[in-house]
């Protein structure tokens, strides 16, 4: 009897309340099927939730790969600029 006093006051009456609405509204034939739903439709979100999660790290990886590329390109352009004033600098010289 003390157990089921525990289990009583460890889900709080509310809960209780909510169970039997729960089984006049639906009956005890449809509340297996209920929980199918609610149960398909949990590992349907979990799945989306999953390839957005993919979706995005994707995203940031590609979005840095472009940061590093144009990093990139701007210091081969910087250093290209850099030769020819040094190239220009030299044949001026030369003349």
């Amino acid at each position: 009897m003390t157990t089921t006093l525990l289990f009583l006051n460890a889900i709080g009456p509310e809960m209780i309340l909510v169970f039997f609405a729960i089984l006049l509204l639906f009956g005890g034939k449809k509340i297996p099927e209920l929980m199918r739903g609610i149960g398909k439709g949990i590992r349907e979100f979990n799945t989306a939730k999953g390839s957005l999660e993919q979706e995005l790290k994707e995203g940031m990886r590609e979005e840095e790969q472009r940061e590093r590329d144009a990093r990139e390109l701007k210091e081969l352009r910087e250093r290209e600029a850099r030769r020819q004033r040094e190239e220009s600098f030299i044949t001026r010289d030369n003349d």
